[in-house]
Formats: structure tokens, C-alpha cells, sequence
């Protein structure tokens, strides 16, 4: 395992191809400091003796201790390690702990290569494998490119005008494949040491060509990162942890890039790219029971201190707000503890969470969040909107006044009072919690692709055979049972 810092300057001696506002700019630039401030934080955190018990896992492959973010998931425990750490790590930083998303990546290739091998006499496992032994040995941070351009939506990836708006295979050679496309939404991929590119959807006999996963260092020959970049507004006096964190998404284009067959995990098994792309986001909707439980927490607290610096902590609506949220936080990770608790073996040896389960948690936390803005800017008030700039409360004329006139609860000094509607301030009226308002609804899956995988996933003459049980109706089957088919698929 390595450090924060370590990992800062291994990230220091990528190559330059990140481009942001036309320019082509350094990982180090400052609007990109903190996301790179995120990841750092996951490597530290594993040297932390309160978290050594969440944040460090046992090597399946040399048994070793790893970072739990390089870890294949293989049993029960593991899954609800992953969960409690996310859940831990995204409270210290206020938000999207960005590194979960390639280690689910990876969980979901572990299923599909070694099946790949079994049905193909393949070689993806194998590479897998390798790949693996190296993520854990040097720490690794991963990106997962998973969404395509797409192009005309109702058109399938053989059917667009331009086929290059999914990431495609254009030739195979004897030492590799090359590749041309992009990949959208790419969270985190400027400042991570590798990124693994899987499909986004099913591919028909069609389209073998689309079918591909793999992985590549972030500044191979070819890959550009085109970048936009979010953080909380810098602070010049008031500073603060949440202040040094922030996240970046990019367009990755894949122009001609080359990949090596030992970096390759699925090239033209068309039957697997839908399982792959299925499987991350089963895993990463895993990720986000804990994620987004602690962003509903954060929400939860910031309410009842904007209740408390207000005054008003003892009043009935503002409890029944706080009981709504704090239901929602328990239901979310209840959801990943049951997703985890039901989770499926499959034949390679990695343990798959309950697909309805991490599809109910992630979709009550992507409908939830508009309600938990609500709630802190009704009880917060319209100061987190109308918030004069910092420099105006260190002024000698503007300064007295702003602490004088700011005070609510007589208890709370000045500068708290300040403090916390600064961070209310971050967290909505600012274009870091513009950003939010989309990411939290979006990430990891809108909450509409989570109702089609519910409905998809539940044995709904199973639900008619009890109702039929009751009303005397014939049937056929059984209903003594829980019944739990969402793995029906593997």
C-alpha cells in the first residue's frame, strides 16, 4: 500500500493530455487539486488504525494486505466492508469518494472473463488475473469508462450514422487491438493511474465490434482527456476540510489507441458485454447504499444545525423533517446490508450483492435528494443564497456589522454562525452544488434505469400466485417461500 503523497507523485509523472477550457493543462492545476485531494485521502485513510478493520482487505491472489479499493469482493464480509468504508470515507470528504468506481469495475470483469475462458478457451482471466496482481501490488487508482457517446438514442450501436459514438474495435492485430470512440460522464479519470473501459448495454450478433473491455494507463498514446472540473469555493479565511475537496469528469476520447492483448478482457463476445455492463452497475449501486447514505447524513446534520443556529431545533415541522431524512439514511444503507447479506457466488469465486435490493437502495437515494435540499433551504433560510462574501466579514468598516447582524441563536458565536452558512452556501447556492443537484440524481444510474431493473428483476407471478392463494384462485407453484430470483441471469 502506498500513501496519499505517493500517490501525488506518481500522478505527477503522467504525460500531458488533459485538456481543460481549450488549453492543455497539468493534473496539478488548481481546479483539478481537488479531486486529486479525494483520491489521496482513499490511500491515507488506509494508514488510519480506526479504519484499518474497513479500509485494508487480504489479498485473494497472494494474501497480502491490500487497500480494500484494489480488493475482489469474496464473501459477504467483503461487501459489507466495502459498504461501511464508502459510507465512512465519503463523510470525511463531504461527498463522492470517486475510487469505488474502478475496483467495481473490476469485480464485474472478475465474473465475465472467467466465464469467457470457460465457454471460449479464451485468455481474458488470465489478464485479468495479471492486471489484478499489479492493481494491488502498486495500489493503483482506476477509472471505469462505462457510457458512450451514444448518438441517437433510439439507435442501436451498429445503426448510427457515425460508429464511432460507441467505443469500438476498428482492427485486430497479431499483438492487439486498436480501438476508436469516446467515453462520457468519465468521473475521476484525469487523476487515476489506470482506466478500464467496459461496454455500456447489450451488443447483438451484430455487434461484435462494440463488445470490449480493457484497461489502459490515463495518459496512453491516444487517450485525450477533455475536463470539467468541480469544487466547493475556495476560502481565503474561513478554511475549512470540505474547501479542499472537488471532483472532475471528462470526455475521453479513444482516437486510434492501441491495446495490448494482455490488457484486453472481452473483444467481440457479444453474449457477455450486456452481463459486464449489468454487473458495474450492480456493484457500484452497491457503493452508492454507503455513498449515498453518507451524503444523506451530511444533509441530515446540516439541517439540524441550520435548525439549531436558527433557534428553532425544538420546533414540529423541523423534527418531522429530520425523522423524514434520517429514515432515508437508514433505508439506503439497510438496502446495501441486505444487498450484501443475499449476495450470489458465482463461479469464479466473487460474491454478486442482491441486484433488488442495490437497485431499491439507489433509487430511494437518487429520488430522495431533491427533498434534502429542500429541507436544508427551508430551514436554513434565504441567508444561503443572499451570503455576503467572505472578504466582507474581515473588512475594518463591513466586518463588525456582518458579525454583529449575522447572530441568531445567542449561544452560537459569530464566526460559527458564519461557518456553517458559508458551508450551506458550498453545498447549494454555488456551482459545486449545481453540479450535485445532477450527479446525485444521476450517478451510478437515474433512478428511472433502477425502476426498469426492479420491475425486470422481481417474479411478479410469484407476488399473483400468493394473491391467488388468497382469493381461492388456481395456481401453479409454490408460494412458501422468499422468493429471490434477481440472479436468475448469472
Amino acid at each position: 500500500m502506498i500513501t496519499g503523497d505517493q500517490y501525488r507523485e506518481r500522478i505527477a509523472r503522467l504525460k500531458p493530455n488533459v485538456y481543460m477550457g481549450g488549453k492543455l493543462t497539468d493534473r496539478f492545476d488548481p481546479r483539478l487539486v481537488g479531486g486529486v485531494n479525494v483520491m489521496a485521502a482513499t490511500y491515507d485513510f488506509a494508514f488510519d488504525p480506526e479504519l484499518e478493520g474497513v479500509a485494508v482487505a487480504t489479498s485473494h491472489l497472494t494474501g497480502e494486505k491490500i487497500n480494500r479499493f484494489t480488493q475482489i469482493h469474496r464473501s459477504v464480509d467483503d461487501l459489507l466492508n466495502k459498504q461501511k468504508m464508502t459510507r465512512l470515507y465519503c463523510q470525511e470528504v463531504g461527498g463522492c469518494i470517486q475510487r469505488c468506481m474502478g475496483i467495481d469495475a473490476l469485480n464485474g470483469v472478475s465474473v465475465v472473463a472467467y466465464e469467457a475462458d470457460r465457454k471460449y478457451g479464451s485468455k481474458y482471466n488470465e489478464n485479468f488475473i495479471n492486471f489484478m496482481k499489479r492493481v494491488q501490488k502498486e495500489d493503483l487508482s482506476l477509472n471505469c469508462a462505462q457510457t458512450d457517446a451514444k448518438g441517437n438514442r433510439p439507435w442501436r450501436p451498429h445503426e448510427q450514422k457515425d460508429p464511432d459514438l460507441y467505443l469500438r474495435v476498428v482492427e485486430k492485430k497479431a499483438d492487439g487491438i486498436i480501438v476508436n470512440g469516446a467515453k462520457a460522464h468519465n468521473s475521476c479519470s484525469t487523476y487515476v493511474d489506470e482506466i478500464v473501459a467496459i461496454p455500456t448495454r447489450n451488443m447483438t450478433a451484430e455487434e461484435p465490434d462494440w463488445a470490449v473491455a480493457f484497461a489502459v494507463p490515463s495518459d496512453w498514446e491516444g487517450v485525450t482527456l477533455i475536463n470539467a472540473a468541480y469544487s466547493p469555493n475556495k476560502r481565503k479565511k474561513l478554511t475549512a476540510p470540505f474547501n479542499t475537496y472537488g471532483i472532475g469528469h471528462s470526455i475521453t476520447v479513444f482516437d486510434h489507441v492501441f491495446i495490448p492483448w494482455e490488457r484486453v478482457f472481452l473483444c467481440g463476445e457479444t453474449e457477455l458485454a450486456g452481463k459486464l455492463a449489468l454487473l458495474f452497475a450492480l456493484f457500484h449501486r452497491h457503493s452508492y447504499t454507503g455513498c449515498k447514505a453518507a451524503v444523506s447524513e451530511i444533509f441530515t446534520g446540516a439541517t439540524a444545525l441550520a435548525a439549531e443556529y436558527n433557534g428553532i431545533a425544538r420546533a414540529q415541522h423541523v423534527r418531522h423533517k429530520l425523522a423524514d431524512m434520517i429514515q432515508v439514511v437508514d433505508l439506503i444503507y439497510a438496502a446495501g446490508i441486505a444487498a450484501g447479506v443475499n449476495a450470489t457466488k458465482a463461479d469464479s469465486g466473487t460474491y454478486i450483492p442482491d441486484t433488488n435490493y442495490c437497485n431499491a437502495g439507489r433509487m430511494l437515494a437518487g429520488e430522495a435528494i431533491y427533498k434534502e435540499f429542500e429541507s436544508l433551504a427551508a430551514i436554513a433560510g434565504g441567508l444561503v443564497a443572499t451570503l455576503p462574501p467572505e472578504e466582507d466579514f474581515y473588512d475594518e468598516k463591513t466586518g463588525p456589522y456582518l458579525h454583529k447582524y449575522i447572530m441568531r441563536n445567542p449561544d452560537i458565536p459569530a464566526e460559527h454562525q458564519h461557518r456553517a452558512f458559508r458551508l450551506f452556501q458550498d453545498m447549494m447556492a454555488s456551482a459545486w452544488g449545481g453540479h450535485k443537484l445532477i450527479d446525485y440524481l444521476h450517478g451510478g444510474g437515474s433512478p428511472v434505469i433502477e425502476k426498469v431493473a426492479i420491475y425486470r428483476d422481481h417474479n411478479m407471478e410469484h407476488s399473483k400466485n400468493i394473491v391467488k392463494k388468497l382469493g381461492g384462485i388456481p395456481f401453479e407453484g409454490s408460494t412458501k417461500k422468499i422468493d429471490r430470483e434477481s440472479h436468475a441471469w448469472l
